[in-house]
């Protein structure tokens, strides 16, 4: 068996492992660490495991990880899902479909300040499906709104996934944060649009909510001050420079803490789940870029990506025949998969097939265009069948959904998805222009 043989067949094997339900990082490790045992020897393993691990994990960017994930854990304790959902429904609940807007709209002020799509859709769930359900909203468009919402919830920085790009591809990660923002707008208003298409093809299924006065819309406003606050300082600091995403992370974990505390929903029992839980989970995801590091290097070992790239630059394929590929694939591996795995295992095969192609913009602009893309298809995963941890999570939380239901009220979001990844494709500038204009 050949290398390439070799390495086809153990990514095979490492697909076939997660299907039997084996947890992603000991799938990986597992796999990895026979491919370099068969490539360069069982000695040559010994001496990676003795140095590598502590080489990646030293690494500073990562310390940006525990504390986004604590911010995110806060601010799911500090209750402020209830008003970012009211504040968004009194300026906009009024309209045909109105409740559903204002529940994409504050998944997406709450993705701001979380960074997890699996939080967003959990909290701002609770706080929204009750009273879409309330309104007469069909189970259908009340689910289906609030699985694909959470999406935002990575897309919108700051975004984990983006950061475990960032490294894995040496990229400056306020950099991908800037490129990530206008997508994510566009995110969230396509899928405002979509709510109020799909109304007027199905008015009952979203019925319009009550009408606020002007003066009750200025008064909300009060409520999510903090939020926006919050917001402006972690970001408005990476974009302007002023702080690493690094430190940004820490001011906004400190501050999310304050605003936790004087909501009245932490406590000290409430500050240790959270700092057990942001323990818990970025062990995980560490344990995965552990896993995905070994096995990484076998694939490096194998030649596989080299010889992936010297195939299609041969091949009569053009680069965007290629990346449609590419982004279709993502969508088959996010029936199997977690976003963060497909991340890790992903990107050393692809990231160096795109950077091979000639796309008419600079390596480094393809790099973020790409990462980007690969984040929005990831987020896509999250509620395409027959995973979909976002659809899952909703209909747990309303035992009247049927599972079906649910996945069927996401379908005109998908397809909301589909088309902004083909707006974003086929315009590059969209992604790079705000990136563009601040440097």
């Amino acid at each position: 068996m050949t290398n390439l043989e070799l390495a086809i067949f153990m990514i095979v094997l490492l697909i076939i492992l997660m299907a039997f339900r084996l947890p992603i990082a000991l799938a990986m490790l597992v796999v990895g660490g026979i491919g370099y045992v068969n490539l360069a020897g069982f000695d040559q393993l010994l001496n990676y495991l003795s140095t590598a691990p502590y080489s990646k994990f030293s690494t500073y960017d990562l310390s940006v990880v525990p504390m986004f994930i604590l911010m995110g854990e806060l601010a799911t304790r500090a209750g402020i899902t209830r008003e970012l959902f009211q504040t968004c429904n009194t300026w906009i609940g009024h309209l045909k479909g109105g409740i559903a807007m204002a529940s994409v709209a504050g998944c997406a002020a709450f993705g701001s300040i979380s960074g997890s799509s699996l939080a967003t859709a959990s909290t701002m769930g609770r706080v929204a499906l009750p009273e879409m359900r309330r309104h007469h909203y069909s189970g259908s468009l009340a689910s289906g709104t609030l699985a694909a919402g959470g999406t935002l919830g990575i897309l919108i920085p700051p975004s984990l996934v983006l950061i475990i790009y960032s490294v894995l591809t040496e990229q400056n990660i306020a950099s991908m944060f800037i490129a990530a923002f206008v997508p994510g707008i566009l995110a969230a208003l396509g899928y405002m649009l979509t709510i109020s298409i799909y109304v007027r093809l199905k008015p009952e299924s979203g019925p319009a909510g009550e009408k606020s006065s002007f003066a009750e819309k200025i008064r909300s406003l009060r409520d999510v001050w903090h939020v926006t606050l919050i917001f402006i300082i972690v970001l408005g600091g990476i974009y302007s420079g002023i702080f690493t995403p690094t430190e940004s992370a820490a001011i906004g974990m400190f501050l999310t803490a304050i605003l936790a505390y004087f909501h009245g929903k932490l406590r000290w029992e409430g500050f240790k789940k959270s700092v057990l839980k942001t323990a818990s989970i970025s062990a995980m995801i560490f344990f995965i870029i552990f896993g995905a590091d070994l096995f990484n290097v076998f694939i490096a070992l194998s030649q596989l990506p080299a010889e992936s790239v010297k195939l299609l630059n041969d091949s009569d394929l053009s680069p965007y025949t290629v990346l449609t590929i590419i982004l279709i694939s993502y969508l088959l591996l996010g029936c199997i998969m977690d976003s963060v795995s497909m991340i890790l295992l992903s990107i050393p095969i692809y990231f160096p097939i795109i950077m091979g192609m000639d796309f008419g913009m600079s390596a480094a602009d393809t790099a973020i265009w790409f990462g980007i893309l690969a984040l929005i298809v990831v987020e896509v995963g999250l509620i395409t069948p027959p995973v979909g941890m976002n659809v899952f999570i909703i209909n747990s939380l309303d035992k009247s959904l049927t599972l079906a239901e649910s996945f069927r009220g996401v379908t005109p979001f998908l397809i909301s998805d589909i088309i902004r990844v083909i707006i974003l494709v086929l315009f590059p500038q969209i992604t790079l222009f705000l990136l563009h204009w601040l440097n």
